[in-house]
């Protein structure tokens, strides 16, 4: 099944949710104080710039696949803190929590308006 490209021209509020919550978790170390620890600011910087790209992305030409991306960020922001040994650090874990739950919670609700979309134009 191939997938969708825009049929909404990019007006999507969860799209703008990943834009915003991208660049939150970028600019996090340095607002938050965690910029010294080198592995929570990365991270942060890392995925926070994956989320804005495809929420960038995703809101000049819409691609399912740029939500797929978001989500598996969001996802990997949630257990990063654990899985790269952060999860001590209150400030960085609860904010790669929070914006990674969110933005994996829109990239899913994105996901399922699409596909909802596509199962009810097709009938």
């Amino acid at each position: 099944m191939p997938m969708e490209t825009s049929w909404r021209g990019g007006r999507s509020v969860q799209d703008w949710i990943n834009l915003v919550c991208g660049v939150l978790l970028f600019i996090s170390p340095w607002a938050l104080g965690y910029s010294g620890d080198l592995m929570a600011a990365r991270t942060a910087w890392v995925g926070g710039g994956v989320i804005a790209v495809m929420g960038i992305a995703a809101l000049v030409q819409f691609a399912e696949w740029e939500d797929w991306v978001a989500l598996i960020a969001g996802v990997l922001m949630i257990i990063s803190p654990w899985v790269l040994g952060f999860a001590a650090m209150h400030f960085a874990a609860w904010t790669m929590v929070v914006l990674g739950l969110i933005v994996a919670l829109a990239s899913v609700s994105e996901i399922w308006t699409v596909r909802n979309h596509q199962t009810t134009v097709s009938s």
